[in-house]
């Protein structure tokens, strides 16, 4: 069965920094082109990052390049997001999925940037 856990949201000041986590089971992780997606209040959910199954190859929202860095363990079959100079706009729920968001989605994990 598979299944997404995010983690290591939270409350941060504008400016700061935060990691996320996703740890994906139940498919072939390493084999596999993975991506964070968010949800902002009153807001569709949105991408925000995508990275390749091995080069790796990344790619970003045009709203965060230059301030987060998507990685990926494929021995821990973990997804991680290294967001900086956080912003209030980065405020949102955020998920892990494949490319194309094709699989069953876990239950987020609530990022704040407020003062």
């Amino acid at each position: 069965q598979v299944h997404f856990v995010e983690s290591g949201g939270g409350l941060v000041r504008p400016g700061g920094s935060l990691r996320i986590s996703c740890a994906a089971s139940g498919f072939q992780f390493r084999f596999t082109a993975m991506s964070w997606y968010r949800q902002a209040p009153t807001k569709e959910r949105e991408f925000v990052a995508d990275i390749s199954s091995s080069d790796p190859t990344t790619q970003y929202a045009d709203s965060v390049k230059g301030r987060f860095i998507i990685s990926r363990d494929n021995v821990r079959n973990t997804l991680y997001l290294h967001m900086n100079n956080l912003i209030p706009d980065d405020t949102a729920v955020y998920y892990c999925n494949t490319r194309g968001a094709t699989l069953p989605w876990g239950q987020g994990t609530q990022v704040t940037v407020s003062s």
